[in-house]
């Protein structure tokens, strides 16, 4: 099973709010999934991690920095892509503070336009008991140690 690196963002706001986006697969091997989600993406080839974070973080919010640190947490999972495949998701996570919430979908891929429905800030407690599919299913703790 091949391995995929991403860099993922935990994004907060002055009020300590985490930006989440939904995704609604209609159509494909992902069909019916429905869930939220940290923004983030794949370290293409000749990219460094750290080059694919400042790229993925400008591609999915239009929030721009020139380093973003080191990774804070480190998250291994099995998953399907949208193409179908199962990989290996070796998903390295970032903190990144914001002082407003303005995002720009601006540079967003057609398939990112069709999937990514809705953005959200949300609470560590509105976390902690909602319903709805969170992903990673510890955000909540992962939130808690990054901001100790």
């Amino acid at each position: 099973m091949r391995r995929r690196l991403s860099a993922r963002f935990l994004i907060l706001n002055d009020a300590g709010l985490v930006l989440l986006f939904r995704f609604v697969h209609k159509r494909g091997p992902l069909a019916g999934q429905d869930f939220w989600a940290t923004p983030g993406g794949g370290v293409e080839e000749g990219e460094t991690l750290e080059q694919a974070a400042v790229r993925e973080l400008a591609e999915e919010t239009g929030l721009r920095r020139d380093d973003l640190g080191t990774e804070i947490v480190r998250r291994e999972v099995v998953l399907q892509l949208p193409d179908g495949e199962h990989a290996i998701s070796d998903e390295r996570y970032f903190v990144v503070r914001v002082a407003d919430d303005i995002l720009s979908w601006e540079n967003w891929t057609d398939f990112e336009r069709e999937v990514m429905v809705e953005h959200r800030w949300w609470s560590r407690q509105e976390l902690r008991q909602t319903e709805a599919t969170v992903w990673p299913e510890n955000l909540a703790e992962m939130l808690d140690a990054a901001t100790a």
